[in-house]
């Protein structure tokens, strides 16, 4: 088993959803980790980690508006830390999923994610 750990500086430019989903992947693709476990927190109050469906370009709007908004938000139950597996290379997430900076406030912010990945060899 080897252990993998760096901090992710991600800049959030307005309230609501940044997705991070590729820069989580980039990295464990860099790591060229293929089996283990990803685990992601973010160390600040007023930011939550989320896991949102990413598939359809429109998703996100739909938590401003009264489409399906109430459902989305009901099923993030928004939190600071994520664990993710790790599947032949990849993030096993779903294919309506991708991970997101949920930011709570709307001026910019620099936000860290510390990304830790216990990989299996």
């Amino acid at each position: 088993m080897n252990w993998h750990k760096t901090t992710l500086e991600i800049s959030s430019r307005y309230k609501g959803h940044h997705d991070i989903t590729e820069t989580v992947r980039s990295q464990l693709r860099d790591w060229a980790v293929q089996e283990g476990m990803c685990f992601l927190f973010l160390p600040h109050t007023s930011a939550s980690l989320v896991v949102s469906e990413n598939w359809d370009p429109t998703a996100r709007a739909d938590l401003e508006g009264p489409d399906d908004a109430t459902s989305h938000i009901r099923a993030m139950l928004t939190d600071t830390s994520l664990t993710v597996p790790v599947d032949d290379g990849d993030l096993s997430l779903g294919t309506w999923q991708g991970i997101y900076i949920f930011e709570h406030r709307a001026r910019p912010h620099r936000r860290n994610v510390l990304m830790r990945v216990l990989s299996v060899e």
